[in-house]
């Protein structure tokens, strides 16, 4: 953490709304997305923390809303996931769905010959898109851009965006900052002021939304530096009694 950043105001714990990112915010990055371990600790302090924001706490992921109930099942009172091309605004709630495109057959081809010729990346299918990984192979992360960006110029659809050690083809209009938009606007986030923490590129959406709405977005690489410092402060936080956050 740098001494030089500038202190930050965070609301009361009593009027905030806390939106968490997951991987590499809450939950270290692993080889692959299925490989990710839940720390012992973070089911509880998410639990308390939910209870003393009246239940103003989500999660916002790039995950499919189904992955993130198992890994976090009960825990956050309302789920953004696909980038906020899927929300689920309270708990047993039908999923709201927003109407996407799917990517043209020839890229999903185009990205499968790629990674069988690139060994130690792979794709991970989604509903609207797909990713495009290579941390276990990090040589070829520009080939895969390099692959893929031909195909997507001059699209009104979609976008490449890039994520940790990986390059996502997803939806035009399908972002954090969506998801945050829209889960403010209901209760029980509705009236607070939202506290966003992300880790990469994809959540600069999210911390734009929060603070537009006069609220604070916090990067966990310049406040935390880790998602091991993210879950240290979270639970400070619910372990507290006092009115104000703990200082970061």
């Amino acid at each position: 953490m740098s001494a030089k950043l500038p202190s930050v105001s965070l609301p009361p714990v009593d009027r905030s709304a806390l939106l968490l990112d997951l991987d590499g915010t809450l939950v270290d990055i692993a080889p692959r997305p299925e490989a990710v371990v839940i720390d012992e600790t973070l089911p509880a302090a998410l639990l308390a923390l939910r209870k003393r924001l009246g239940d103003a706490l989500a999660i916002v992921s790039g995950r499919p809303i189904e992955q993130i109930d198992a890994l976090l099942p009960d825990i956050p009172f309302a789920v953004a996931g696909e980038h906020g091309g899927a929300i689920r605004h309270a708990p047993n709630q039908q999923i709201a769905r927003s109407i996407l495109p799917t990517p043209p057959s020839d890229w999903i081809a185009a990205a499968t010959r790629i990674v069988r010729a690139c060994p130690g990346t792979r794709v991970e299918s989604k509903a609207h898109g797909f990713v495009l990984h290579y941390r276990e192979a990090p040589q070829f992360g520009a080939m895969l851009r390099d692959t893929m960006e031909p195909l997507l110029a001059g699209s009104e659809h979609f976008v490449i965006m890039p994520a940790r050690k990986a390059w996502e083809i997803k939806p035009r209009g399908a972002d954090k900052g969506v998801a945050v938009s829209a889960l403010m606007q209901s209760p029980p986030f509705a009236g607070r002021v939202p506290i966003y923490i992300g880790d990469d590129v994809t959540d600069e959406d999210g911390i734009a939304a929060a603070e537009q709405l006069g609220g604070t977005g916090l990067r966990v690489p310049e406040r935390f530096e880790t998602a091991s410092g993210v879950r240290a402060w979270l639970s400070r936080a619910a372990a507290s009694a006092e009115a104000a956050w703990p200082g970061l």
